[in-house]
């Protein structure tokens, strides 16, 4: 048994076609592909376990928004916390595949303890997906 410094999540999303899936979260977002059947496919997301999981007619898992910065965040959403050059990376990967954001990559709280850059988007499902990166990763979950 191999040791982490930190616990992995487990989470599993419908997705309402395996192909489209695997196209997004495999070619897209780059993610290696571990065990798989024939309703559903882990992603090694980062370290996590990402499950996919055909759901026929999951849609939109699109319950709300809630306004942020002048956004409007889906929620439910999902995601990591990335480095900067990550981040942007990744940005540029998503843009390059032509997929639209639901927020376009900010930058939040510059100059504050909590700075940070952000963005959202939408698997092939309707999966909504949020990816950050702080400028300094220790204050995550700093409250001052």
């Amino acid at each position: 048994m191999t040791e982490s410094r930190r616990p992995a999540f487990h989470l599993a999303v419908p997705v309402d076609d395996l192909a489209a899936g695997r196209t997004f979260y495999g070619g897209v977002l780059g993610l290696p592909e571990g065990r798989s059947a024939a309703h559903w496919v882990d992603w090694d997301f980062h370290g996590h376990q990402l499950v996919t999981h055909l759901v026929p007619g999951a849609g939109s898992a699109d319950a709300g928004r809630n306004p942020v910065d002048g956004h409007q965040v889906p929620v439910p959403h999902f995601g990591l916390v990335l480095s900067i050059e990550d981040f942007h990376a990744l940005a540029e990967r998503i843009r390059t595949a032509g997929v639209p954001f639901v927020v376009e990559p900010y930058l939040r709280f510059a100059g504050e303890p909590g700075e940070q850059w952000t963005m959202f988007l939408r698997d092939p499902a309707g999966n909504a997906l949020e990816f950050k990166a702080f400028r300094d990763e220790s204050r995550l979950f700093a409250t001052d």
